[in-house]
């Protein structure tokens, strides 16, 4: 079983190094970065470790379909530059996979803090993806990449791509979101708060799925690096 990790970047030199070197241990078949024009050393930094690197527009869905492209895997692995998966999950994720009826799947959130209130939120956001469908990238996507190319890839939407395409891939087939997690940075949590990010983040989800506009959506929501 081939897995394409797939690191969409943006001027993210401060903590990708530790993120390709957590992924690297797992031995997949290859790690593509996908840059959107990165100003800092991100570029330098996926030369050092001798990855394959794609270099276009930003915008993450543009990036990660541009990835998914030039990738030879059988499982394309979408992997935030702030995110980790720790050997026990990536196996599991492998070992799914390799059931042929299984089009895809995630992984249970995990923010990487000691707050209570985050930690409430990690477990709500799995939830929320078991009871109604609702998976966003910070949960590690995988699919099929048969699966993915024929579903043309990721909308090219500025915002909620990740949200649109799980729905998708859905209907493909039998989808799963793994008990086992991913453990995601914080950073947005701390710069912006606790209450706003989360308050936010629903109202967003919520007005995406009513139908409202994402290039209105996503000046809602900032960068934070």
């Amino acid at each position: 079983m081939k897995i394409s990790v797939i690191i969409p970047t943006l001027n993210e030199a401060h903590i990708l190094e530790k993120t390709i070197s957590g992924i690297s241990r797992h031995s997949p078949h290859e790690i593509i970065i996908t840059d959107g024009g990165s100003e800092d050393s991100t570029l330098d930094i996926a030369e050092k470790f001798g990855l394959g690197v794609v270099v276009g527009p930003p915008g993450r869905a543009l990036q990660m379909n541009a990835g998914a492209g030039t990738a030879s895997g059988d499982v394309l692995f979408f992997l935030h530059a702030d995110s980790r998966v720790d050997e026990k999950s990536y196996q599991k994720m492998v070992a799914v996979m390799k059931q042929e009826n299984k089009v895809g799947g995630a992984f249970s959130l995990a923010i990487e803090s000691e707050k209570p209130a985050l930690k409430i939120i990690s477990n709500f956001a799995t939830l929320r993806a078991r009871h109604l469908n609702l998976v966003f990238g910070d949960q590690a996507i995988f699919v099929r990449a048969s699966a993915f190319h024929e579903m043309g890839g990721f909308s090219l939407l500025p915002i909620c791509e990740d949200l649109d395409f799980y729905r998708r891939l859905m209907a493909k087939g039998p989808t799963v979101i793994l008990e086992e997690k991913t453990f995601t940075s914080a950073r947005r949590w701390y710069k912006e708060g606790i209450f706003f990010t989360s308050l936010r983040n629903s109202v967003i989800t919520t007005l995406f799925l009513l139908g409202f506009p994402p290039r209105i959506l996503s000046k809602w929501y900032l960068v934070i690096r």
